[in-house]
């Protein structure tokens, strides 16, 4: 895949990102993820919604 494809997220330079930070845009770029397999019809509401409930936790963003 060309990475000038406009439909295509930049890459990330995961090398000179902090850990907290580095840890914030994997979780962004998977929720982005899920965001899309909800909005074209993969999973439901409830699958996402316990999906990235259990992302939030493993990766320690759950509420508390």
């Amino acid at each position: 895949m060309n990475s000038s494809d406009p439909k295509r997220a930049p890459e990330t330079d995961w090398t000179d990102m902090p850990p907290d930070e580095r840890k914030r845009a994997l979780f962004d770029k998977q929720k982005d993820l899920l965001d899309t397999f909800l909005s074209t019809g993969a999973i439901d509401r409830r699958q996402y919604e316990k999906s990235l409930t259990c992302l939030a936790e493993k990766m320690g963003f759950a509420a508390h």
